[in-house]
């Protein structure tokens, strides 16, 4: 049964009235939890969770949240309990869904460029899916490590398809010149050079081409090339139960309607149409889809302050909760929680932290505020957090997770104490 979507998660209830997650209005809990505060809702994140599993329901799959994208225990459980697996890229995070959801570790998959002895061990022990392997040198280590432990090791070769992503270079991942995967024309020879090794399942293969990416056409080539090797490798005898697809499908953090759905659709048949003669398991990788609209992070502003022909907006948030602006000069829109009356300026939104880098807008026309609004950074449920930093010493935000009219803290804020404790003087 197909779900109706919800209205989206940041709204505003009556023209004129604080915005809202779902029931909660962010002016309550920014009273009840402070700010900088981010908060998330269950229901969007499972609701894009639902929409992969209904557009894949005809075949055997697993939709394996890329954990980096938010990592929060609560959000890690809450899709554990709808049937999601993993995608995982240190051992730091495997412990984490281990700590989430522990009968979850046979449904996680281990990418990563730089995997390490102790990383490998954590998770042979831990009986994951399978390790998506990015070099020989990776894949020799493997067979150590599991021939030591005496436990077999599952592997797929992270090929690289050489498929061009339109995206921020930072997260392009799929060319040649990139450090990730291993070259397509190489991956035959590799699986048959692994096939006597007693440690090694060849289980299958996998592909991440980038993030953010708006069109599903790069999606389908990848799988066109993929499905390419799988036939070769299945007439040399070598037949694998599982193709990885990766994630990297994009969201549209611009404002505008965004048919998810439709997206989500378009991806899925794409893979689909170029896996049709691979009837076995197909695993993909979604993140920023799952969670990025789910999210916002909620400031309070210090003071506007005029600087030549330059306004600023400058709140108590800075690059240090929310990087994306400064590292990618990533766009997120910024509206106040409760608008007032007064005419749009244009102007730089900016936080505390001593960096000229600490801007979240530059030239943005935003909607009238004055010292002490509330202002939401919207779209920021994904790689918010999870590179969140305690630079300038400034304790890292709380996080709450609504579901309807419940608002719970998943997340406490950061005291003095914890920044000090790992230190010795």
């Amino acid at each position: 049964m197909t779900q109706t979507p919800s209205p989206r998660p940041f709204h505003h209830p009556q023209p004129g009235s604080a915005l809202h997650c779902g029931k909660v209005s962010l002016e309550t809990l920014a009273r009840r939890y402070g700010t900088p505060l981010y908060v998330y809702s269950a229901e969007q994140i499972a609701e894009r969770l639902n929409l992969f599993q209904q557009a894949l329901a005809g075949r055997s799959h697993l939709v394996c949240y890329a954990v980096k994208a938010n990592s929060a225990l609560a959000i890690l459980k809450l899709l554990a309990d709808r049937g999601a697996g993993f995608d995982i890229v240190s051992g730091g995070e495997l412990e984490r869904v281990l700590a989430a959801a522990p009968e979850a570790a046979g449904r996680v998959v281990f990418s990563g460029v730089g995997k390490t002895a102790a990383e490998i061990d954590l998770a042979l022990t831990a009986g994951i899916l399978e390790f998506n392997v990015e070099s020989e040198a990776e894949l020799a280590l493997l067979a150590a490590r599991a021939r030591k432990l005496k436990r077999s090791a599952r592997f797929a070769l992270r090929v690289n398809p050489d498929v061009f992503a339109d995206t921020h270079p930072y997260i392009s991942t799929g060319l040649r010149e990139h450090k990730f995967g291993i070259d397509i024309r190489q991956a035959l020879g590799i699986y048959k050079s692994a096939a006597g090794n007693r440690w090694l399942e060849a289980h299958g293969v996998s592909v991440h081409i980038g993030s953010q990416i708006r069109s599903a056409q790069p999606f389908g080539k990848a799988m066109e090339r993929v499905g390419k090797l799988v036939a070769q490798l299945k007439h040399e005898g070598i037949e694998l139960k599982c193709v990885d697809a990766g994630g990297g499908l994009g969201i549209d953090y611009h404002g505008g309607a965004f048919d998810a759905a439709a997206k989500v659709a378009e991806y899925a048949a794409a893979i689909q149409g170029a896996l049709a003669n691979f009837d076995g398991r197909l695993l993909i990788e979604p993140g920023r889809f799952l969670v990025a609209q789910a999210g916002a992070l909620v400031a309070r502003v210090l003071t506007v302050k005029r600087n030549g022909k330059k306004t600023f907006v400058i709140t108590d948030a800075a690059m240090n909760d929310l990087i994306r602006p400064a590292l990618y000069q990533a766009h997120h829109e910024i509206v106040p929680v409760r608008p007032r009356p007064g005419r749009p300026r244009v102007v730089d939104v900016v936080g505390p932290v001593c960096e000229s880098g600490d801007f979240f807008a530059r030239d943005r026309k935003l909607a009238h505020v004055e010292p002490g609004d509330l202002v939401a950074l919207l779209d920021a449920g994904a790689y918010g957090m999870a590179q969140s930093s305690n630079y300038n010493t400034r304790m890292r935000p709380a996080e709450v997770l609504v579901e309807g009219a419940r608002a719970r803290l998943i997340r406490r804020r950061e005291t003095m104490a914890d920044l000090l404790a790992p230190e010795i003087l």
